[in-house]
């Protein structure tokens, strides 16, 4: 089996591998987009907890927003099924292609920070696993 997202210490084929997730989607939306949020809280969630995630989300928000000033999503609402209605709010308010380059970088910060705590392998495991990305995924492996 290829491994899609191997470990690499400074999380730069991480980086390439999102971008080339979200470049692939179909049909990208704001609404796409919190759904890539809603599936990988649901992994990350079970390892560092409700709160955990919240600080780990805050935090990306923080780092991003210097890029992205518009970004004001660093209160997540307890309710899981509306924890990511700023998000998507901020998101839909932009153009479309300001809005996918500000969820890359929003995703490239969660993911760094992640990496940062619970380590590169076990961080591309969880976005292998919340994405649904497999090996067959030929825009997400290895080959070019």
């Amino acid at each position: 089996m290829i491994d899609i997202l191997p470990m690499h210490t400074d999380g730069q084929l991480r980086h390439q591998r999102i971008r080339q997730h979200l470049a692939n989607l179909s049909a990208t939306s704001a609404a796409v987009n919190v759904v890539l949020w809603e599936q990988m809280a649901a992994q990350i969630i079970s390892i560092v907890g409700e709160g955990g995630f919240k600080s780990l989300f805050a935090r990306s928000v923080f780092l991003s927003q210097k890029t992205f000033p518009w970004l004001n999503t660093d209160k997540l609402p307890t309710n899981p099924e509306h924890r990511f209605a700023d998000l998507q709010l901020n998101l839909e308010q932009q153009p479309i292609e300001v809005s996918e380059e500000a969820n890359c970088l929003l995703l490239i910060n969660f993911t760094d920070i992640l990496a940062s705590l619970i380590g590169e392998q076990l961080t591309c495991s969880l976005l292998r696993s919340a994405w649904c990305i497999n090996a067959s995924d030929k825009e997400l492996t290895n080959e070019q």
